[in-house]
């Protein structure tokens, strides 16, 4: 027996209504939630065409080996940032003319493998060995409109295809659960003056990966009580006169509490460490995470909030990076600054219709509400509304200095005599040591409610 899929009415007709207006084939990414019984499909968007591409696709004998794999995994990279916790790119679609019906297969399963290396590739997190390892594919046949469902296990690469059930259901996601937090982050990362070699950005998520570890062994308060991790979300909830739990509200405020010192059971050593600089990360992050409404547990949710964490945080730091690259400043004159100062994105979300959930996606200073609109329509195939858009992070006003003491601590960013204030949600600022190359970078997350946690 295969996987189910269950998918929302507006995702069948998104994909009925899809023109291949004298392309050969068209694809693109299925996005919903796995869970141990089935899986829950809530968005489909077609892969935005190359302009180069658009006449190739048109030729009567274009193969689905012409495919751009490298385009399509760009694309899913792009949409992974915009996604929440607990969604996940779910598999790949392709719409197909009839006499490419039979030549389909190969196309997407490279096509879902190459997806999924691309996207895993920058997280901080693993897939656990209790989850759905398996991703499908979709193929709908432009002319028949005959629906062909298989799944893949992603942890095997030379899996055979299974068949997988394609079901669809109405307001699918419309009573699904969220899950909010507040984190405080004041991440540290030394750069190694050994690993020189190094670029600034694999130093930074190297740096990342020590402090997801935090989060991963954090302590996770719902709704102000800490719940045993195999206990049903709803447990404790109102039931209607039918006998179904009703969740009295579709909203649950998460606090995230780590660890400042080991238990005593555990030994710790001191690590010496010569450095050429530190890149520091401090502020607030908003969180939002979505779970689906049947019996889902206690562990899931607290999951999806910690991928949530990590992601938001890693992507803006790419973002980063990549905006250095596309206006073609280089590392090491970012590096060798006397200061400079970075604007980093901040967060906006944007309800999904018919729906609990609202998807994501990060504005930088000098973009436009209508730049984010646009990005939605590139990225997601939907029309979103301007006055849809949610900023959940407030521009906050972060004063900083000119210059800095010759003699002060690679740790001491704090103690600086502000001279000049500077509106930032987020903020990558350079100072370089004298007689020393010190680096540093405070990244001001975006400014809300600062939750302090502290365990004994």
């Amino acid at each position: 027996m295969g996987r189910t899929y269950i998918v929302e009415e507006t995702v069948g007709q998104y994909l009925s209504n899809i023109n291949l207006q004298g392309k050969a084939f068209v694809s693109g990414l299925l996005i919903g939630q796995c869970s141990s019984q089935k899986d829950y499909v809530i968005l489909a968007t077609r892969t935005p065409p190359k302009e180069e591409q658009s006449e190739n696709l048109k030729h009567p004998k274009a193969k689905l080996d012409n495919l751009d794999e490298e385009w399509a995994t760009e694309h899913a990279c792009q949409v992974s940032r915009m996604l929440p916790g607990g969604l996940l790119v779910l598999g790949v679609f392709i719409i197909t003319t009839l006499e490419l019906a039979n030549d389909f297969q190969n196309a997407l399963r490279r096509l879902m493998f190459a997806v999924e290396k691309s996207i895993n590739r920058k997280r901080l997190w693993n897939f656990t060995e209790e989850e759905v390892s398996e991703r499908v594919t979709l193929h709908i046949c432009a002319s028949t409109k005959k629906i062909f469902c298989r799944t893949y296990d992603i942890h095997d690469p030379k899996s055979s295809a299974r068949p997988a059930d394609w079901k669809y259901q109405s307001g699918l996601s419309s009573s699904w659960l969220s899950l909010e937090c507040t984190v405080h982050i004041n991440i540290h990362i030394p750069l190694s003056a050994t690993s020189v070699s190094y670029t600034l950005e694999k130093n930074t998520k190297n740096g990342l990966t020590r402090w997801a570890k935090e989060i991963e062994n954090g302590v996770y308060l719902i709704n102000g009580q800490v719940k045993d991790e195999d206990c049903d979300l709803l447990e404790g909830q109102k039931k209607s006169s039918r006998g179904n739990t009703q969740a009295t509200s579709h909203s649950f405020d998460v606090r995230v509490l780590t660890q400042l010192l080991l238990n005593s059971d555990h030994r710790s050593t001191a690590t010496v460490q010569i450095c050429s600089g530190s890149v520091n990360l401090k502020g607030a992050v908003k969180c939002r995470a979505y779970i689906h409404s049947s019996k889902p547990k206690v562990k899931d949710a607290v999951q999806a909030v910690k991928r949530d964490i990590l992601n938001t945080v890693a992507d803006r730091c790419e973002m980063l990076f990549e905006d250095l690259l596309l206006n073609e400043i280089p590392e090491k004159k970012v590096m060798n600054s006397e200061k400079e100062f970075h604007v980093l994105p901040y967060r906006v979300f944007v309800p999904l219709p018919g729906s609990t959930v609202m998807l994501c996606d990060y504005k930088f200073d000098d973009e436009s509400a209508e730049e984010i609109r646009d990005h939605f329509m590139e990225m997601l195939d939907h029309t979103i509304q301007i006055e849809d858009l949610e900023i959940a992070e407030e521009t906050n006003t972060a004063c900083m200095s000119s210059s800095m003491n010759s003699q002060a601590s690679l740790d001491n960013t704090d103690d600086e005599q502000p001279k000049q204030p500077i509106k930032t949600t987020m903020l990558l600022k350079i100072q370089q040591n004298i007689g020393v190359i010190a680096a540093f970078t405070v990244a001001v997350l975006a400014a809300g409610i600062s939750f302090h946690y502290f365990s004994d």
